[in-house]
């Protein structure tokens, strides 16, 4: 029988969320081997050579190369291991020249902390070559690494490269395979969004339609990535591309089916089995026919959804495509050299980067001065626990600090149990096949399970270094809570940004570029192609707001407490975005349009609720005036902006 908290023990929602694992795909079994061997097998030929410690720095590096191990895609592999290592060379190289040199090394790991804060700020890959930029250098300018200067670089960056090569062994066996396992999923995530359509859980809907954005986002950005470097002349990548498009149309008739379900006209449990049986065609590359068993549509809802399949049958199975008439839905990406020069553009002239890397310089100076101040040992261990935790692009920055405490713990009990019992030497490489791939299988689980993973294996290589055993523990457990407080203190509390600023004004811009959307979509000279890259931008940004406002849920009250009560805003916006599409759709498939008055109605409305948000702290009080022919096709949207506007009042 369970037992219920009594009302003064109960934990708080915050507190709840952040120690709640999160839910993780299947093990990806071959990532576990490649981290077995990568971080086992330097371990091997150092000891084999009379030389552990320089078999430990290999498997340092080859530690980052694993958590860096984390797409399908062969060439994003390259993207996501070899770009971070060469960073951290430098990292490395830098923070050793100035090792033991007092006031110059907190001056010279500082400057670096600055630079790692706004690279970072760029996208995924630039994130993590900032992040093991400042890592190394800390490593670096913390300890007494053994050889030349140009070694300990040369090691690391080996094993991280060790790690790529594993990944990259089945490339010319499997090449394309992942991303046409990235478009089959995207369908299969359409088939389960049509099989909710069709239920009465809502918030089971809502999961569904996020999911399929989430992998639409992915494919497309796989897709088109890899398609820039061909400028359009690969047939494959073509297709896949083509593929995604097609999908799209089925997308867009989910709310419809949604609502026509509501309105008692279910939809036939062929139609997602279609779906899937489209989406085994999609990954095996099959290029036959495809037989649909779909009944004969009987409404607007039911034609558009048979003609969108019978169109994505005859695509997905399309052997050739012509690159000139495939549109890229969210545009194809500049080239190499013009996207460079823009992040750089921004780096320098944005203040979120600027605000970013002085705050993490601020932490990393803080720390570095007070172990120069104050005999701390393992002193590097505070600034590493800062560059971890203060990743704002990572998540919450108190529930990393919270988490690393209690992950830290953890990693702990299992580190005090192999360095007590497990002899150094040979052992250390049973050890680590066992260890090493726990970080890969922990890391999708949250960030405190990655640290416990973490914490043991680092723990290990250190001791290869400097034969300290046991005496590691306390030391690591002391800097590890001095590096959260500080990042806490000089990194969160100190810069009182606003939630409303973080998140609030990408609501409202949110909402500003729905009002712009429904404008759009009744507009019959509108080009469709523009008009599906601004549904396609919007659901992505309306992701990226759901996010933002999931991690502000983890923080604890005021912040917390007002994401709280303003999510139930941001999942009305997004049931409005589905309103006007599936309006759209019932009018291309014969539904009579609605009047101009009607759509100016709705977007003064929605504008009204974009500037409402934008200058409120808390929920206000709105106007709603909403009316129009109950037969309409807008009558469905014109009910979701008054509920949102009612949400946007107080109770």
């Amino acid at each position: 029988m369970s037992r219920e908290f009594p009302i003064g023990l109960t934990p708080p929602d915050w507190l709840v969320r952040n120690l709640r694992p999160q839910q993780a795909a299947p093990l990806n079994w071959a990532a576990l081997a490649r981290a077995a061997l990568a971080m086992s097998l330097p371990l091997v030929a150092g000891l084999a050579a009379g030389q552990p410690t320089y078999g430990a720095l290999a498997s340092m590096g080859a530690l980052s190369g694993v958590i860096g191990d984390t797409a399908d895609a062969y060439r994003m592999r390259i993207l996501n291991i070899a770009v971070p290592q060469l960073f951290g060379a430098v990292g490395v190289t830098a923070g050793s020249l100035v090792y033991g040199q007092g006031w110059v090394t907190v001056a010279v790991i500082t400057g670096i902390a600055l630079l790692s804060g706004m690279i970072s700020t760029i996208g995924a890959v630039s994130s993590v070559s900032g992040l093991l930029l400042l890592l190394n250098s800390v490593i670096g300018a913390g300890l007494p690494l053994p050889g030349a200067w140009w070694l300990t670089p040369v090691l690391m960056t080996g094993g991280g490269l060790l790690v790529l090569l594993l990944a990259l062994l089945a490339w010319p066996l499997r090449s394309g395979v992942p991303e046409r396992a990235a478009v089959a999923a995207t369908y299969r995530t359409v088939a389960d969004l049509l099989a909710v359509s069709d239920g009465d859980d809502g918030e089971a809907y809502d999961r569904a339609r996020h999911t399929v954005t989430q992998s639409l986002n992915e494919a497309y950005d796989l897709i088109l990535a890899r398609r820039a470097r061909y400028h359009g002349r690969n047939s494959e990548l073509t297709r896949m591309l083509a593929q995604l498009n097609a999908i799209t149309p089925v997308v867009e008739a989910a709310p419809a089916v949604r609502l026509a379900r509501l309105a008692g006209k279910p939809l036939p449990p062929e139609v997602p089995a279609a779906v899937l049986h489209i989406a085994d065609a999609v990954e095996t590359g099959y290029t036959g026919p495809i037989a649909l068993d779909l009944p004969a549509p009987v409404n607007e809802t039911g034609r558009a959804v048979d003609h969108a399949l019978r169109h994505v049958a005859e695509v997905a199975t399309t052997p050739d495509v012509d690159p000139r008439g495939i549109d890229d839905r969210l545009g194809r990406p500049a080239a190499l050299g013009i996207r460079t020069a823009r992040a750089t553009r921004n780096v320098v002239l944005s203040a979120n980067s600027w605000r970013y890397g002085i705050r993490l310089a601020l932490c990393i100076g803080i720390a570095q001065a007070l172990v120069s101040l104050v005999p701390v040992p393992r002193s590097y261990w505070v600034a590493l626990t800062i560059t971890f935790v203060l990743k704002p692009d990572f998540g919450s920055v108190f529930s990393r600090a919270l988490l690393r405490a209690l992950g830290t713990v953890a990693g702990l009990v299992v580190a005090a149990t192999v360095l007590t019992v497990v002899p150094r030497g040979w052992w250390d490489v049973p050890v680590m096949m066992v260890l090493a791939p726990l970080v890969p299988a922990l890391t999708p689980r949250g960030y405190g399970f990655q640290t416990a993973a973490i914490t043991p294996v680092i723990l290990l290589l250190s001791d290869n270094l400097n034969h300290q055993g046991t005496a590691l523990l306390l030391p690591r457990l002391l800097d590890s809570l001095m590096g959260c407080a500080i990042a806490l203190i000089a990194g969160y509390l100190l810069w009182p940004e606003s939630w409303r600023t973080r998140v609030g004004d990408r609501l409202a811009d949110a909402v500003a570029d729905t009002a712009a959307y429904v404008e759009l979509a009744f507009d019959a000279g509108v080009n469709p192609a523009a008009r599906a890259r601004l549904r396609r931008r919007l659901y992505r940004d309306l992701s990226v707001v759901r996010t933002e406002f999931q991690r502000a849920l983890t923080e604890p009250p005021p912040t917390g407490r007002r994401a709280s009560a303003w999510w139930p805003l941001v999942v009305a916006v997004e049931r409005i975005v589905d309103a006007t599409t599936a309006a759209r759709v019932r009018v291309r498939h014969g539904a009579p349009p609605p009047d101009r008055a009607e759509v100016d109605q709705v977007t003064l409305q929605l504008r009204e609720l974009a500037e409402g948000v934008r200058r409120s702290e808390t929920l206000v009080a709105v106007r709603t005036d909403l009316t129009g022919p109950p037969d309409s096709v807008l009558e469905p949207l014109r009910q979701e902006v008054a509920a949102a506007r009612a949400i946007a009042s107080p109770h």
